[in-house]
């Protein structure tokens, strides 16, 4: 190994915080602890960037770069001498190691470097950063270190990374083809945009195809795809072949070894060119795991890739005989295990030549449509897609594209779906089927793009479709309803749901894939939610009562999750939050025994609404987490937004400021350029009512003002008046009493309504607020009575709260003591901690102490107040709290000083003696014993 000392400035680098907190945690201890960490990730994902940016930002000491050198085995130093050279190295000041591609050191320095790295105590305030190729199982040198691996760039951050390269030149249709194309690969996401003509980044001319090619994709993978013997390469080739009509990332290993001795076939032998084939090695047979070639791995009876960007580059620079040989073996090896649609596959991967072929494309298409056979949307998509290149005609190739970009999107893929409907707009096709395509754009745009361009594609094919397919007219016109709704156009949901508008027949003839469109729904479904939402929107209960309801009651026997996820959407508009809950559980499960990533995060939507109505702020809060991964795991940023908003609800009750903003900020970044105003009206209220928590009126009734008040900038029709409560309460703590006034008639119109549950006892409160003293208690106590019918632990603990307020002023002690003793115990049963903290002050207010969790003193701290409280105790800093905690400086500050007001106490010293006395006094107290 060679070495050297550098001091360099920081790296930049996109997309990698997590991991840069893991780093800087490390190089923050190094002054006290040292310790060794392990870096992987397949080529191109930035290990190096990020031994560097850790490099540059060291500053407390020298940082040694140690390099793979040129000695022969047992040149090297040994793992004593390595250690003696480490420790030396910061015994006048902490030190940081880094050593890059320690996979290519020799079989002793890797050794050694392995030892060391283990033996290295920790007082020895060395940092030892060792990165090591992701292609690869770990050496078991390096097995035992703890390891930090690097995931693919997300969608949303490969995007700001081909942005700042390109300074946003790119073109929209572009940008995403990019980013799809290099699949979160950093280095293969800017080696394509070097690839490409500026016309061509601005979409002026088309795009190279393929886009990633075989060189492109062997200069990112840096030789890690080579492999010798020939027969080892013949294997690796098998597997990436497979993979391409796999449902993931790894294949069956029988399958595998099936077409690698159909390869060695004398006939297949004879066609092969060059050298014949060195004799099969165990190296090269799959099912024993210690001789696969190094870039594969083996689960059981499944071989896959280590690396995603590897397997592409092996399929790609592979010689085209060969390639089509392997595609050829395969397709032999599926037909006969009877199994058909993969090995059609294959069988058209495995012809010469780009010319249409129309009788195998007939074939691959029956068999994508063909219900009976179990298939995932992937695999279909992928189908319909290589039957329609196969195909001369330009109407039928459109029908075939259109029916691959529809089946990618109930993958969860809007990326892959858009190209081929613009492949399918390019030819000319009857109505009916540029009316199909449209609805799929129109669906894709609905959940991933401007709400206003889905309208007008959805509106499109409505009446393209209208003729032919009157069912999928129905479906396209009611799914630009749901539009019109997301971009809060009243009127415009109205004219859609016009009984002009087209109306539900009978379903149109069409091939079943196993799965219907996301949106598509029976006739009677798509009739009744339509006359239901169009008669709620008039304020006509009655009328719509009956019509919705019979969705809702649909929704029982009904297992197909898209009516499931109608059934849902009545419940809540007729404010039935259980069947609500029920119907989107039922609709989540269906969804997943299909496979449909596209309605997973939209039935965890609903479910999530659900509970945020009926209070349960928690069990939302789980709903929208994992309905945000999965919507933007499959690209869809509109129904992200809306999981922010219901996070940013949630967290408007809890303790952290810092999420709110996060979630508000993030909700409203896509909500203002895709038309939202749904999701933007429900953040901008979780941002107002988090201030109303925490004691700032009149920021909260500034807010709340534009969202409530009449006037333009009002919020969402179905959304505004939710907020109406806590503006009454913000406006009369902020002195606006004719301002909050003036929104209770529109909202006792509302309760009457009856749609929400919660309403009548939010309306008797409003009152209360506004009332003199002598009307004041019936109200408040009617309030609570109407909660009590009602159910919902905050709403309830809310005006317990401004009862027990409004009490205590009144020099009612007693009665006041129970009203807040009843809030504080609903606030902590709900996760309110903000909430609860106002309880406590009015408790301690009337010399009564607030009981809760913990030991004396600290009962006064809420769950999280109290770890931080601990762990500043125990001395931490802020930043380490921070760390430990996995929370920002910012949220440990605040938190910090809330302790300090409730503890009484001034300084880290006094707080450190208050936790050890109430510590100590824990015990005592659990066991009846005197402190």
């Amino acid at each position: 190994m060679t070495g050297e000392t550098t001091v360099s400035t920081a790296a930049r680098i996109h997309g990698r915080s997590a991991q840069r907190r893991v780093l800087r945690a490390l190089l923050d201890q190094l002054p006290t602890r040292g310790g060794p960490l392990l870096v992987t990730g397949e080529p191109g994902l930035g290990r190096t960037v990020l031994l560097s940016w850790a490099a540059g930002s060291f500053r407390t000491g020298p940082v040694f770069r140690l390099a793979p050198g040129r000695e022969p085995d047992g040149a090297g130093p040994t793992a004593g001498e390595l250690l003696a050279v480490l420790r030396a190295a910061a015994r006048r000041a902490p030190a940081l190691v880094c050593v890059d591609d320690a996979h290519l050191l020799d079989t002793s320095a890797r050794a050694a470097l392995g030892h060391a790295a283990e033996r290295l105590p920790a007082a020895d305030r060395v940092g030892l950063l060792v990165s090591v190729a992701g292609h690869r199982a770990v050496d078991p040198d390096f097995a035992p270190l703890p390891t930090l691996r690097l995931d693919p760039l997300t969608p949303p951050r490969a995007a700001a990374l081909l942005d700042d390269a390109t300074d946003g030149g790119a073109d929209p249709a572009v940008r995403e083809r990019l980013v799809a194309e290099a699949e979160g690969n950093p280095a293969l996401l800017l080696a394509l945009v070097r690839r490409l003509s500026p016309a061509e980044l601005r979409g002026r001319l088309p795009l190279p195809a393929p886009l990633a090619d075989a060189a492109t994709l062997a200069a990112v993978a840096g030789g890690a795809h080579t492999c010798r013997p020939a027969a080892a390469g013949d294997l690796l080739l098998t597997v990436a072949a497979a993979v391409r009509a796999s449902d993931g990332p790894d294949v069956d290993a029988g399958l595998v070894l099936d077409a690698v001795r159909r390869l060695r076939t004398p006939s297949a032998v004879a066609e092969r060119p060059g050298p014949p084939p060195e004799p099969p090695e165990p190296a090269a047979v799959p099912g024993r795991r210690e001789a696969l070639p190094e870039q594969l791995a083996q689960g059981g009876d499944r071989l896959r890739f280590h690396s995603a960007l590897v397997r592409r580059t092996v399929h790609a620079t592979a010689a085209p005989e060969r390639r089509r040989a392997v595609h050829r073996a395969l397709a032999e090896a599926l037909e006969n295990g009877g199994r058909r649609l993969p090995g059609l596959l294959h069988r058209s991967w495995s012809l010469t030549g780009p010319a249409p072929a129309q009788s195998l494309a007939d074939r691959l298409a029956s068999a994508a449509g063909d219900g009976a056979v179990p298939a995932p949307y992937g695999l279909r998509a992928t189908a319909y897609a290589r039957a329609a290149d196969l195909t001369a005609d330009g109407a039928t190739r459109a029908e075939r594209y259109t029916a691959a970009a529809e089946q990618y999107l109930l993958a969860g893929r809007p990326d892959r779906a858009r190209p081929l409907l613009a492949a399918a707009r390019a030819r000319a096709a009857p109505a009916a089927v540029r009316g199909r395509a449209e609805l799929v754009r129109g669906l894709t745009e609905l959940r991933d793009g401007p709400v206003g361009d889905a309208h007008q594609s959805l509106l499109l094919a409505a009446s393209l479709l209208a003729g032919d397919a009157p069912a999928d007219a129905a479906t396209a016109a009611l799914a630009a309803a749901d539009a019109a709704w997301a971009a809060g156009d009243l009127e415009g949901c109205l004219a859609t749901l016009a009984p002009g508008s087209p109306r539900a027949g009978e379903p149109a003839a069409r091939p079943h894939t196993g799965a219907e469109l996301p949106g598509k729904h029976p006739a009677t479904v798509v009739r009744d939610h339509g006359a239901g939402m169009r008669a709620l929107l008039q304020g006509r209960l009655d009328r719509a009562a009956a019509p919705l309801g019979q969705v809702v009651e649909r929704g029982r026997t009904d297992h197909r999750p898209e009516a499931l996820l109608r059934s849902a959407a009545a419940a809540l508009l007729l404010g039935n939050v259980d069947a609500a809950r029920r119907a989107g559980a039922r609709a989540l499960a269906a969804a997943r025994q299909l496979g449909s990533e596209t309605l997973v995060p939209q039935a965890l939507e609903y479910l999530a609404y659900a509970e945020l109505r009926a209070g349960r702020h928690p069990q939302a809060r789980a709903h929208a987490e994992e309905g945000l991964r999965v919507a933007l795991r499959t690209g869809q940023r509109n129904t992200a937004a809306h999981h922010r908003a219901v996070l940013a609800l949630a967290a408007s009750i809890e303790e952290d400021p810092d999420s709110v903003a996060r979630h508000v900020t993030a909700a409203l970044s896509t909500a203002r350029r895709h038309g939202l105003a749904q999701a933007a009206t429900l953040a901008q209220w979780a941002e107002a009512r988090a201030d109303l928590g925490r004691g700032r009126p009149f920021d909260a009734a500034d807010r709340l003002g534009l969202l409530v008040l009449p006037g333009p900038g009002r919020g969402h029709f179905a959304v505004w008046r939710l907020a109406v409560p806590c503006f009454v309460e913000a406006a009369v703590l902020a002195g606006r009493h004719e301002d909050a006034a003036g929104v209770l008639t529109d909202f006792a119109d509302w309760a009457a309504f009856g749609a929400d549950r919660q309403a009548a006892a939010q309306l008797a409160r409003c009152r209360a607020l506004l009332a003199p003293p002598e009307g004041a208690d019936g109200l408040y106590r009617r309030a609570l009575d109407r909660h009590d019918e009602a159910g919902g632990d905050f709403e309830r603990a809310r005006t317990a709260l401004l009862y027990g307020k409004w009490l205590r002023r009144r020099r009612r002690p007693r009665e006041a003591r129970d009203r807040l003793g009843t809030a504080l115990a609903g606030f902590e049963r709900s996760g309110a901690g903000v909430w609860a903290a106002q309880a406590r002050d009015e408790l301690r207010a009337l010399g009564a102490a607030p009981h809760g969790r913990g030991s004396g003193a600290l009962t006064r701290l809420t769950p999280q107040q109290l770890r931080i409280a601990r762990h500043v105790a125990e001395g931490a800093t802020n930043r380490e709290v921070a760390l430990t905690l996995a929370v920002s400086t910012r949220t440990v500050d605040y938190h910090l000083r809330r302790v300090f007001a409730a503890l009484g106490v001034r300084s880290r010293l006094e707080l450190a003696r208050v936790v050890g006395q109430a510590e100590r006094a824990g015990p005592a107290e659990k066991t009846g014993a005197q402190p």
